[in-house]
């Protein structure tokens, strides 16, 4: 989706109007009529078919547009499907029930959402994938929230808020590395700049899932002994279980591509499963793989634990992505997004002004088109030269782009991330939203910085 694609020139005005619209629309759908995001999805898309036909733009633009919007989520549903085999392997390779297993090892009554936090914050930045992270630490975690009947909805903020951090600040993340690379700022200046507004949102959300977690030990942490001995039974767990995810791992540190890593980590992952399962067969492996992994132990916490995974678990998140898209490519075939962007980038003056634009255009973009990519990249490139202008280095947008762009798209329930982690945690992203209090401090900490010029660099000479 290109800016110069539009087919129709837009005051801002206009687009603002439109797009409050749609977005009022979307957001009472979801949160006040409960309904699944596809409907309001879908009206909306008929919402700017009908405005395109007004303006008389022709139909295969209106088409074209839709397609076109599809077609920059293609890589992220690919991965979808690998992630759903990845987790139905790894439940039969025994790793996730491994991970369970060390989960409850290392769970603690008092601390135990600071410590899921913590747990995926390491393991999201070693692996640099917020994904890769929820879909199999976070499984391991939500399984033991459940079977304790703690707050699925803590938990999974919890996950998110340490998976996105890990993204954000891990060299290896794509999106780090893409709000380096489109400005040529340093990677390592880029992700030592955002330890300013990181750190302090870091610190003040392990305070709150301390402060959050039981403060006793009730009678449900009794269980932990009951479920590592079901697992251990059940011959899941093993060590060598976890070499899937060390591969995994490893693979990720050398940058292999995305695809092939998530490749090696499933084709393991079936690998392991002729040692772990008994009675193992092709066929079976490959209803797993579709379907996803079934528990029959007739222990409904067990059951609960396990079952999960496949290709077809993702269906319903892929089916929203494309339609979510769809969505943004007509706003880009419209121009109402490229209106909506030079409207506020002309009216930028002072710094504050302008880092705060910066920040509601990131979010605004997650919002409007649900791509965190898209809104790295749009946002970049529309206050590149306003930046420049002012005298900041560019790092200092790289940093916003990151602090509002990236961690707020789990945010979102019809976005990539918030429709993917959904279903991966099965936790609705309006429950988990008031809890992922590390994306939700980022964007108010570079607000607040850009308001009191703190850690803000600027440049020897204005261009």
């Amino acid at each position: 989706m290109q800016l110069d694609h539009a087919v129709l020139k837009l005051k801002p005005l206009e687009a603002l109007i439109l797009s409050l619209f749609i977005l009022g629309s979307i957001s009472l759908s979801i949160i006040y009529f409960e309904v699944v995001p596809h409907i309001p999805i879908i009206i909306s898309i008929f919402t700017l078919l009908f405005y395109g036909v007004i303006r008389k733009v022709l139909i295969k633009d209106l088409e074209s547009g839709m397609v076109e919007g599809a077609k920059s989520g293609i890589g992220a549903i690919i991965l979808f499907f690998f992630i759903g085999m990845l987790i139905s392997s790894w439940m039969a390779s025994g790793t996730i029930p491994t991970f369970i297993y060390l989960a409850l090892e290392v769970v603690n009554g008092k601390l135990f959402y600071a410590i899921v936090f913590t747990v995926t914050a390491i393991v999201g930045v070693s692996i640099g994938s917020a994904f890769t992270t929820s879909a199999t630490l976070g499984v391991a975690f939500m399984s033991v929230s459940g079977a304790l009947d703690l707050s699925l909805s803590i938990t999974a903020g919890a996950i998110i808020s340490g998976a996105f951090f890990g993204d954000k600040m891990s060299p290896l993340s794509d999106t780090t590395n893409l709000a380096s690379s489109i400005l040529k700022v340093d990677l390592f200046d880029h992700i030592k700049n955002m330890t300013w507004t990181t750190v302090p949102a870091f610190i003040f959300s392990f305070i709150l899932f301390a402060l959050l977690s039981p403060q006793n030990k009730s009678s449900n942490f009794e269980n932990i002994s009951i479920l590592k001995n079901a697992l251990l039974s059940l011959d899941l767990v093993h060590w060598y279980s976890l070499i899937p995810f060390v591969l995994l791992a490893y693979l990720a540190l050398k940058k292999v591509s995305a695809i092939f890593t998530l490749t090696a980590g499933i084709l393991s992952g079936i690998f392991i499963s002729f040692f772990v399962q008994k009675d193992i067969s092709l066929k079976w492996m490959m209803e797993v793989l579709y379907s996803g992994f079934k528990s029959n132990t007739g222990m409904e916490e067990i059951d609960s634990l396990l079952s999960r995974g496949g290709m077809e678990s993702m269906m319903f998140s892929i089916s929203l992505v494309l339609l979510s898209l769809s969505m943004g490519g007509l706003l880009f075939k419209l121009g109402i997004l490229p209106a909506l962007l030079e409207g506020i980038k002309d009216a930028i003056q002072r710094v504050p002004l302008l880092i705060s634009s910066t920040a509601a255009t990131a979010i605004g973009l997650n919002f409007l088109v649900g791509e965190q990519y898209l809104s790295i990249l749009l946002t970049g490139n529309a206050f590149k030269q306003a930046y420049e202008k002012t005298g900041l280095h560019l790092k200092n947008l790289s940093r916003v782009l990151e602090d509002a762009g990236t961690v707020i798209n789990p945010l979102v329930p019809w976005s990539v991330s918030g429709v993917f982690l959904t279903g991966v945690l099965g936790v609705s992203t309006i429950d988990y939203l008031p809890f992922t209090f590390f994306c939700l401090l980022s964007p108010i900490l570079t607000i607040l910085f850009g308001l009191t010029g703190f850690s803000i660099v600027k440049t020897s000479h204005r261009n």
